[in-house]
């Protein structure tokens, strides 16, 4: 019978940040991943670019992110923070740049640099790796892990470092399975749902919009029940509703307001300025294109394709006028459209788009000074099977790797 140290199921980040550490602290340690190699989500990050981290060095301002979860996290972010991972990569050969909004990436801009850097981590200390091998179920005996049951067998380990991610990105494997176990162990386990994700979009006019970004914008959202959410940045259009970091980060609150049913948006193209300075800026170019119709003439107004979005919510008769005979009223509801271009969001895209769940195990239940269970003494929980939310921009590749550090140190 194989007997290990330390079992760490899941070679995603924190899976592989752990095995490492745990290695490297002198164990013998077995890595278990069900995908044919590891790594398979991280090299999808960031585009496959991989957001590594993001440069905000005042831990106390990086968890200021993560809600009320960060009362756990000093603990092991003052073990291995933000500056710890810049160290661990670039003295590993693998020099970071920061871009904006603070978020880190490899200077190659190859997510699969990343994961090679983690495998040659591994490879140094002599972690083995059995690919393939899909864990059942966690092996109880006398309040303690002893060891996992796979599709080739039971395999031994003093302890256990559960690293299965969460329900995001299921076609790299994330199906939630090792919520399910921590369930079936007694711990509270909090129901996942999509956290970080685009959102779906009713008209048709934005998906014809594929593939164009605007910035600057502010989006405002309006649930039934008259709550409001406004966010300013970059809007992302796709065939199937609206994306980018700014839409993915709202995405959490939205959801909130859909309880109510869909939700109006509003998408103000001149976010800065007041209608009056918009209806100037609209009369200046009326007056360089005076011979022209408004359908035309309105192209200057917005970004390149949008003035496709304007003429689905104007009248044809008013489109095809010159401007020179547009009347103050009729550019008045030009200037509206143009502060408030009205979209109808149904829902967001689900498990499959998430970029990260929310849910996960009750931080209660978690000793964050290891990463221990708080039930089992040898079951370390590590990543995405946390109930921390937080936005994207390298916020949760660094929760993968503290607490991955912090587990495989202690395990």
């Amino acid at each position: 019978m194989d007997n290990f140290d330390v079992i760490v199921v899941g070679g995603g980040p924190a899976g592989m940040m752990a095995a490492g550490r745990a290695a490297e602290c002198g164990r013998r340690v077995l890595l278990l991943e069900k995908n044919r190699k590891v790594g398979e989500k991280l090299n999808l990050t960031g585009g496959g670019r991989c957001n590594i981290t993001n440069a905000e060095f005042d831990t106390r301002a990086f968890l200021s992110f993560f809600g009320d979860a960060r009362k756990f996290l000093f603990s092991p972010f003052s073990r291995f923070a933000v500056q710890e991972t810049f160290a661990f990569f670039e003295g590993r050969g693998l020099p970071l740049v920061v871009e904006e909004r603070k978020r880190a990436f490899p200077r190659s801009q190859q997510a699969a640099d990343v994961t090679r850097t983690l495998v040659d981590y591994m490879e140094e200390f002599g972690v083995e790796r059995r690919m393939g091998v899909e864990v059942k179920r966690l092996v109880v005996e006398e309040d303690r892990i002893s060891g996992v049951e796979t599709d080739r067998g039971f395999l031994a380990a003093e302890s256990v470092v559960l690293a299965t991610g969460g329900a995001s990105y299921r076609e790299t494997g994330s199906t939630g399975d090792g919520l399910e176990w921590l369930r079936g162990l007694g711990h509270t386990v909090h129901a996942a749902t999509p956290d970080i994700v685009p959102l779906r979009v009713q008209e048709q006019w934005v998906k014809d919009l594929s593939g164009l970004a605007i910035e600057p914008m502010k989006i405002t959202f309006a649930a039934r029940n008259g709550e409001t959410l406004a966010r300013q940045g970059k809007l992302l259009f796709t065939h199937f509703g609206i994306s980018g970091p700014l839409i993915l980060n709202s995405a959490h609150e939205v959801k909130k307001l859909l309880r109510h049913g869909p939700v109006a948006a509003a998408i103000d193209l001149f976010p800065g300025e007041e209608p009056n300075l918009v209806d100037r800026r609209v009369l200046e170019v009326f007056d360089e294109n005076r011979n022209r119709t408004l359908r035309n003439a309105a192209k200057p107004l917005v970004p390149a394709g949008m003035s496709r979005a304007l003429a689905e919510h104007l009248p044809a008769e008013l489109l095809d006028k010159k401007v020179n005979v547009v009347t103050q009223e009729e550019r008045k509801i030009l200037v509206r459209l143009l502060k408030g271009l009205p979209l109808t969001i149904t829902g967001t895209m689900g498990y499959d788009w998430a970029v990260v769940c929310d849910g996960g195990i009750d931080m209660a239940e978690v000793d964050t000074r290891s990463m221990r269970s708080r039930r089992y003494a040898n079951l370390y929980i590590v990543g995405d099977l946390l109930h921390i939310s937080r936005p994207s921009g390298g916020y949760s590749l660094q929760l993968c790797w503290t607490s991955g550090w912090v587990a495989g140190e202690n395990a």
